[in-house]
């Protein structure tokens, strides 16, 4: 095998997720830079971080990673260095400025254009209409329809969801009650939330949707690995039971069962090799029994942050990136479709136990527990320490508190 190091962009749980997969699979330790430290990474033995102030920002980003780059090929002359966004706006960054990192990193990186036209989620379901897949219905306001009071004129009842359109955007405002998501149930709510969001400074387009009934149970979630060639390697469906109901939070998943339905891989395939995706490609959707379909919300032009349920389930996602990127290994143009037998949690078991509505797919969820056929992301024996235990144990304790407070549903 090739000489290769990943470097990884983020110091979240989705950085961490990916730098286990690759010591798990090559017991390697991988480089990452962000520009802030986030706990997950903290007090690691098995990625080596470099905080770089600026580093969200153009100039710093590609200098940083540029001076990197040319240091390695100094001291450690033919080694792939393979590039991992984890983090929305880290994918951003790198589209825009591939033609001065691609001559130093291995990496799938999409151009701007479909970038944006995937990242914002008003042309996103444009495409979606366009390759016929299913998603709610949908009105997308610029900042003078609001202003005209568009959002007056739904074509759909309430309860509906609000949510930006530009969600890089969205996280340099802030104001009292923002959420990276809205459940609103009536006119004068929305007209209060939609005119909030624009006093403090959003400036792109904002999504009103058609409300899909039910609970959590009622999402899914699909990773799929699409290599340099435009082909699609692997998929992997999940069935999330329970989300983080922090207000910041709302739509992080918190506990995810393998799932397996072939109708959905399918036009998904289709769809990320017709518009020449590459990469990792996360998709969130969820099942609306009124007409019986998964309707999609969102495409991140990345892994998901709980993406380590993958490799938890046998299917290691670092192996894909050096099968592709490092080794080019030839394949025969069908993808694993994986199956899974673990249940993947980012939270204490208890909280699984007294907060999953109970059902079918909470006995399964038990079963795995009960048999140890179950992980978490941050509990990795081989990089386990004191620092790391206790930090670990204190993150657990603050989610107690975060469902106690937030959670709306019905316990036990």
């Amino acid at each position: 095998m090739k000489n290769f190091q990943p470097v990884i962009l983020g110091s979240d749980i989705n950085a961490y997720g990916m730098a286990r997969a690759f010591h798990e699979a090559y017991g390697i330790v991988s480089t990452a830079f962000a520009h802030f430290q986030l706990s997950p990474t903290k007090y690691s033995r098995i990625i080596d971080m470099h905080l770089v102030e600026g580093f969200n920002q153009s100039d710093v980003f590609v200098e940083s990673l540029v001076r990197y780059a040319q240091q390695m090929a100094a001291s450690q002359p033919g080694t792939t260095l393979v590039l991992i966004p984890c983090g929305d706006s880290y994918a951003n960054l790198l589209s825009r400025h591939q033609d001065e990192l691609k001559p130093y990193y291995a990496c799938n990186i999409i151009s701007p254009k479909l970038n944006r036209q995937l990242s914002l989620k008003s042309s996103f379901y444009e495409l979606c209409e366009q390759y016929n897949l299913p998603h709610p219905q949908t009105v997308s306001l610029s900042p003078s329809d609001v202003a005209s009071g568009m959002y007056r004129k739904l074509p759909f009842d309430f309860p509906v969801a609000m949510k930006p359109a530009d969600s890089d955007a969205w996280l340099s405002i802030d104001f009292p009650g923002r959420k990276k998501a809205f459940i609103i149930q009536s006119a004068q709510e929305l007209e209060t939330l939609i005119l909030r969001s624009y006093q403090a400074g959003y400036q792109g387009d904002m999504i009103i949707q058609d409300f899909i009934p039910g609970d959590d149970s009622r999402m899914r979630v699909l990773n799929a690995y699409v290599d340099q060639h435009h082909r699609v390697r692997m998929m992997f469906l999940g069935h999330p039971l329970l989300e983080d109901p922090t207000p910041e939070a709302v739509g992080n998943y918190a506990a995810i069962l393998p799932d397996y339905q072939e109708e959905i891989f399918g036009p998904i395939k289709d769809f990320l090799e017709n518009i020449n995706y590459c990469g990792v490609a996360n998709f969130d959707m969820k099942f609306d029994e009124r007409d019986g379909q998964y309707k999609l919300f969102e495409i991140n032009l990345r892994q998901g942050r709980s993406s380590y349920f993958l490799t938890l389930n046998d299917c290691n996602l670092a192996s894909y990136f050096v099968d592709d990127l490092v080794e080019d290994t030839s394949f025969d143009g069908q993808p694993f479709l994986a199956r899974g037998s673990r249940l993947w949690m980012e939270i204490p078991r208890s909280i699984f136990v007294d907060y999953v509505e109970p059902g079918a797919d909470k006995e399964r969820g038990l079963e795995l527990l009960n048999n140890g056929n179950w992980g978490t992301t941050l509990e990795y024996k081989k990089d386990m320490s004191v620092l790391r235990w206790l930090m670990i144990r204190h993150m657990f304790h603050i989610y107690k508190k975060r469902y106690k407070q937030y959670f709306q549903g019905k316990v036990k």
